[in-house]
């Protein structure tokens, strides 16, 4: 069964009385005396289940806290209060918050196991479905057969048994994401948590307490990512962008694999395995001093390099299929037929990579079910034509920049594409990042750094 219950009562024989009837039935039990012995059991390992008295002699602290705090940390988590003097009032806050069930003393062993096993069943119902969205929605398999994605694959596969950091690397769009998903999958931490802490959508006073968490006055807690992967794998999403003098304290966890929080006095001791993912040439930020060395050689054990679509065409019809199959099941609806043959799909240059594929063909798809028998292989001409600096055949672009040095020739090419995009979509950014496949803080940042203004 391998379900393990945590009781949490100040009274003796009610834990030994309790803790009994779950380890007849093959339940691994442990148990606490009081909100603090509690809190040092849920921080050394998460339980499957947690049954908690109202009352609780020592501290200010009773179970409704504990209760708070466990929501706080982990929602997911089945709580079934108990107590013997407790009030309608007091049973429906629990409810409210989040437990399961409420049962008073004295109750049957039966009773409380009917509810232990139901508490149980209906989370692992809700994790099913939870991971079967997240499968659908946001795991699209890896997908290919150049060169290129299969070492990719290979090192995946290589990687299941071990516990190296890895540093995978590529710009937008490329899959930088699923691949780590795709690790996290392969090896034996697959049933404990993936987090990703995006790194670029943070403002820099909020990074310490989004890592670290804060502890308040009150005693409650506000857990950060580091705890909320413990046991598990914690991506760092844009690992460039976390401002240099917080860099330190990361490169602390990765030596040390402690931490406190934030107004905290005790350490946490955490088990995660560190992904990084970077659009960005970190050796070349190493240089210009925002970007330490010492981390980088930390979390680069292992790297990974997501090539650009442009340079593996081959695996274009593979994409086609796979997506056009994929978006037709998220949405219910018939799957578009594309032809994967369309000259335009090889002489585009795919600034957006997969993901603007991805969006090509849900574009299409969608479009094509308001229109009877409308031909996608048109709208597909006509989406990548609307969209002519992108197309390998430019010459006009290419001829404008062919006496520019690579990196002006490649800024130029840059300016060029994104301030013709912004003004076919009236300067909105959300629509432009949609289009071109990137994520809205990405594009305000590329504006930025190509003093591209006057735009809203």
């Amino acid at each position: 069964m391998n379900k393990e219950i945590l009781i949490i009562d100040d009274n003796p024989d009610i834990r030994f009385l309790v803790c009994n009837i779950l380890k007849e039935k093959g339940y691994i039990v442990r148990s606490a005396a009081n909100y603090e012995q509690a809190i040092n059991e849920i921080n050394t390992k998460t339980p499957s289940l947690a049954i908690i008295d109202i009352k609780l002699d020592k501290g200010d602290k009773d179970g409704i806290d504990l209760l708070k705090l466990i929501m706080n940390k982990d929602k997911s988590l089945p709580v079934i209060m108990i107590s013997g003097h407790a009030n309608v009032q007091v049973a429906v806050e629990a409810i409210r918050i989040g437990a399961y069930e409420f049962v008073e003393k004295p109750f049957t062993s039966e009773k409380l196991l009917n509810y232990v096993k139901r508490a149980l069943e209906v989370t692992h119902i809700k994790k099913e479905k939870n991971n079967a969205e997240n499968k659908l929605f946001h795991s699209f398999d890896l997908v290919g057969k150049s060169a290129e994605i299969l070492k990719i694959k290979k090192t995946i596969e290589k990687l299941a048994a071990a516990e190296s950091r890895i540093l995978i690397t590529g710009q937008t769009g490329t899959g930088k994401e699923l691949v780590a998903r795709k690790i996290h999958k392969n090896s034996s931490r697959a049933d404990n948590p993936f987090v990703v802490f995006n790194a670029a959508l943070l403002q820099e006073e909020k990074y310490e307490k989004q890592l670290f968490g804060e502890e308040y006055e009150n005693g409650n807690i506000d857990y950060g990512v580091l705890e909320k992967a413990n046991h598990g794998t914690l991506l760092l999403d844009e690992v460039s962008e976390i401002p240099f003098k917080i860099q330190s304290n990361i490169l602390r966890i990765l030596i040390d694999q402690k931490f406190k929080r934030i107004k905290g006095t005790k350490e946490v001791n955490v088990n995660i395995r560190i992904i990084s993912s970077t659009s960005k040439d970190l050796k070349k930020l190493i240089q210009e001093n925002k970007f330490r060395e010492d981390l980088y050689h930390r979390i680069n054990v292992v790297p990974v390099h997501m090539p650009l679509l442009q340079s593996r065409t081959e695996d274009i019809p593979l994409l086609i299929k796979y997506f056009s199959n994929k978006i037709a099941e998220i949405n219910g609806v018939q799957e578009a037929k594309i032809d994967g043959n369309n000259d335009l799909l090889y002489s585009y240059n795919w600034p957006g990579n997969v993901r603007e594929l991805r969006n090509l063909i849900e574009r299409i798809t969608i479009l094509s079910i308001h229109e009877d028998k409308k031909d996608t292989n048109k709208l597909l001409t006509d989406i990548l034509k609307d969209n002519p600096e992108s197309l390998n055949d430019n010459h006009n672009l290419l001829n404008n920049t062919l006496s520019y040095p690579l990196k002006e020739a490649r800024e130029q090419f840059e300016t060029n594409y994104l301030t013709s995009q912004l003004k076919k979509n009236n300067g909105n950014i959300s629509k432009t990042a949609d289009f071109i496949g990137m994520e809205r803080s990405a594009l305000h940042r590329k504006l930025k750094s190509l003093g591209i203004k006057g735009l809203n």
